[in-house]
C-alpha cells in the first residue's frame, strides 16, 4: 500500500513567500514491517552483497555505556538501508552505481553515543544473486537492530526549520505566531520539515544544526539521508501522518499503543530520546567522502 502525506493545510509559499527560495524536495521512505527480498529497497532487510567481498566488521574502541559491546573482537555491521535507483532516483548515485547500502555498528560510538554508519555504493548487475541475511551481534540493543521493513517512497516538499536563517526567522516570527493563533497550525511542527526516514530535504534537527565540512575540499557537505526513530511525534502527526494510516474514528492518539507503535516506529529503532542520525556526503569530491551526525539527546 502506498503512503500519502496529506497536502499542507495552508499554502506555505502564499503566506510566507520569503521561504520559497529555501524549498527542498525530500523522499519520505515510509518503512513498514514486511519481508523484503534481496533485490528490494528496504530498511533492515537482506542485502544484495557481493559474494566475493567479506562482510564488514567494526574494530573501533567503544565508549563505556549501557550499549557497550562484549569484548569479543571485531563486530559485524548490521543492515540499515538498501536503496535502488529505480525506487529512489533522487539519490545522487555515483556513475556506474545503482544501489546504496547503509550498514552500521549497533553499539554506541563517539561522538553522539549512537551507532556508526558505513556507506557502500554498488552496481547491482555485478552482485551475484546471494541473499545476505543481516547478522544480529550478541549483546546489541534491540533498538539498534532495525526490524525488516518494506519501503513506500513518497515525494514531499520541505521548508527549513532550524536551517531558516536567523534574520528571516526573526522577521517572520510574528506572522508565524499569528498563523498558529488563528488556525492552530505551527510552521515549525506542521509545515516545515518532515519526520521519519527520508532521502534529501532537511535534517530534522532538534538542536542547533551541525553541518559537517568535507575533510577533502573543506566545503559544507550535503544532506544525503536521515534515519529517525519515528515517523512523527506527539504534535507533528497532525500533518505528517500518512492518509492511509489515519484511523476512521478519532485520531492516531486514540489508537491502542501497540497498533500506533507499528505505524509510528515500524523498524522499532530508538536512537537516544526519539532522535535521529543524519548522513552527509560531498558530491564535489570523486571519492564521495561522507560523515554523520546524531541529534539524539
Amino acid at each position: 500500500m502506498a503512503r500519502t502525506t496529506p497536502p499542507r493545510p495552508v499554502d506555505v509559499e502564499a503566506l510566507f513567500p520569503e521561504v520559497a527560495a529555501y524549498r527542498r524536495d525530500a523522499v519520505r521512505l515510509h518503512p513498514r514491517a514486511g519481508q523484503p527480498g534481496v533485490r528490494d529497497s528496504s530498511l533492515g532487510g537482506p542485502l544484495l552483497w557481493p559474494r566475493s567481498l567479506p562482510w564488514p566488521h567494526c574494530e573501533d574502541q567503544h565508549p563505556r555505556t549501557a550499549f557497550a559491546p562484549p569484548p569479543t573482537g571485531p563486530l559485524p555491521l548490521v543492515s540499515v538501508l538498501q536503496l535502488f535507483s529505480a525506487d529512489v532516483p533522487e539519490l545522487p548515485f555515483p556513475a556506474g552505481t545503482d544501489v546504496l547500502q547503509v550498514l552500521w555498528c549497533p553499539f554506541d560510538h563517539e561522538p553522539g553515543y549512537v551507532p556508526r554508519p558505513e556507506l557502500y555504493w554498488r552496481d547491482s548487475s555485478r552482485c551475484e544473486e546471494q541473499r545476505a541475511e543481516p547478522p544480529r551481534p550478541d549483546g546489541a540493543d534491540d533498538h539498534y537492530l532495525p526490524d525488516p521493513c518494506v519501503l513506500h517512497p513518497e515525494r514531499v516538499t520541505e521548508y527549513p526549520n532550524w536551517d531558516l536563517p536567523d534574520e528571516l526567522s526573526e522577521a517572520l516570527e510574528e506572522r508565524f505566531d499569528r498563523l498558529e493563533d488563528e488556525t492552530g497550525w505551527s510552521y515549525w511542527s506542521h509545515l516545515s520539515v518532515a519526520d521519519g526516514v527520508k532521502v534529501g530535504g532537511y535534517p530534522t534537527w532538534t538542536q542547533e544544526p551541525v553541518w559537517p565540512d568535507c575533510p577533502r575540499c573543506g566545503r559544507r557537505m550535503d544532506h544525503l539521508l536521515t534515519v529517525n526513530s519515528a515517523e512523527f511525534d506527539g504534535e507533528s502527526w497532525r500533518t505528517w501522518l500518512p492518509l492511509e494510516d489515519t484511523p476512521d474514528i478519532g485520531t492516531i492518539r486514540d489508537v491502542p499503543y501497540e497498533q500506533r507503535n507499528r505505524i509510528q516506529c515500524p523498524p522499532q529503532l530508538m536512537l537516544g530520546d526519539m532522535g535521529g542520525i543524519y548522513i552527509f556526503d560531498c558530491r564535489r569530491c570523486p571519492d564521495r567522502p561522507y560523515a554523520y551526525h546524531s541529534d539524539c539527546s
